[in-house]
C-alpha cells in the first residue's frame, strides 16, 4: 500500500514538473532575452519527465540514455526532408515536436538539459519523494 502510494504521488509530482517545463519552454521562444539554447535544454528536461511519468519504477541513468536517445532521434530525424514531413514541420505540433533544422548545438543542448535534470531528480527529486513515504 505504502510503495503504491508512493509511486502515485511520484507521478503527480513529475507530471506538475512536467507541465512547468513546457510552459517555461514556451516561455523561452517568446522572450527574445532568452538564449534560444534554454529551450532545446528545457525540451531534453520535459523528455526526462514525461519518460519518468510513463516508467516511473525505471533507474534514473536508463531514463537518462533514453532521453538523450529521443533527443538526438528527433534531431536527426530533421535531417530528413520529405515533403510531407516538411509540410508537418509548418504546423504548431510540428515546429515544437520536431523542430525544423539541424544544429550541432540542440544536441548539446539536450545533453547538457538531460545531464542536469538527471543530476536534479537522483540528488533532489528522489529525496523529496522518500518524504512522501
Amino acid at each position: 500500500m505504502t510503495l503504491k502510494l508512493n509511486v502515485s504521488k511520484s507521478r503527480i509530482l513529475y507530471f506538475c514538473l512536467f507541465i512547468l517545463t513546457i510552459f517555461l519552454g514556451i516561455m523561452s521562444r517568446k522572450f527574445s532575452l532568452i538564449p534560444l539554447f534554454i529551450g532545446d535544454l528545457l525540451y531534453a528536461v520535459m523528455i526526462y519527465f514525461l519518460l519518468r511519468i510513463l516508467l516511473i519504477k525505471k533507474k534514473a541513468l536508463l531514463l537518462l540514455l533514453l532521453s538523450i536517445l529521443i533527443c538526438y532521434g528527433i534531431e536527426f530525424l530533421q535531417l530528413y526532408q520529405a515533403e510531407w514531413i516538411i509540410e508537418l514541420r509548418k504546423t504548431l505540433f510540428g515546429r515544437y515536436v520536431l523542430g525544423q533544422q539541424f544544429l550541432w548545438t540542440d544536441i548539446l543542448a539536450y545533453t547538457a538539459g538531460a545531464l542536469i535534470v538527471f543530476m536534479i531528480d537522483k540528488i533532489i527529486l528522489v529525496k523529496t519523494n522518500q518524504k512522501f513515504v
